[in-house]
């Protein structure tokens, strides 16, 4: 079954409705240009309610390593998902002083996209794919060639699909890519910072197979 991360969430109700509605993983972005950034005792405080079965994943970008490990110790980060030019050497480093899975993420424009991925392939547990869209780390809702997806899976890493993900093009994504997991933000919000609860369940259902 393909797992299902709601990213970007920035309060404890939008939090709690992922957990209720089934998602896996739950991501806080601790970027400090993004319109979904969370500080480090909010996203504490949530992460302290949710219940065991959900993993809360920290989104970071080009972080001081120190400063990445305070914060996953400090609320409790059960994954660290790296969205700048993070080398496979940070990565490695990151996994080693926090004890929990590296995911890094990849913008992918065109096949030549790809040559990036294959040095990383040691050194974290997952890839994230994402649109490339020039100056934005992530969270663009722009769809890429999904074509591109089904090569990167040939690096041997459990692949979270994103990129544009919606409710409407969610089942026509996994259909084609067939990851690991998908991995959506803007797709199931109503404003940058709140999730809209029936946007967010149909995402789930129809990643599921549901209608």
């Amino acid at each position: 079954m393909v797992k299902v991360k709601i990213c970007g969430v920035t309060n404890c109700d939008d939090a709690l409705l992922v957990a209720n509605l089934g998602a896996e993983y739950v991501g806080f972005n601790f970027f400090k240009d993004s319109p979904r950034k969370v500080s480090v005792k909010l996203a504490k405080d949530v992460i302290a309610k949710l219940p065991s079965f959900i993993l809360p994943v920290g989104i970071f970008v080009n972080e001081e390593v120190r400063d990445l490990v305070k914060t996953v110790k400090k609320c409790g980060l059960k994954m660290a998902q790296l969205h700048g030019q993070e080398s496979p050497e940070y990565c490695r480093q990151v996994a080693a002083e926090t004890g929990i899975p590296v995911i890094k993420s990849f913008a992918i424009a065109d096949e030549k996209s790809l040559e990036l991925i294959p040095p990383y392939q040691q050194a974290v547990n997952y890839f994230l794919l994402d649109a490339c869209v020039p100056g934005t780390p992530g969270g663009t809702g722009e769809v890429f060639n999904w074509e591109l997806a089904v090569k990167a899976k040939d690096f041997g890493k459990p692949i979270f699909l994103a990129g544009g993900l919606t409710p409407d093009n969610v089942s026509a994504a996994i259909e084609k890519v067939q990851p690991f997991a998908v991995d959506v933000a803007s797709g199931v919000e109503r404003l940058p910072k709140r999730k809209d609860y029936d946007k967010m369940k149909n995402f789930i259902r129809r990643a599921r197979g549901l209608k």
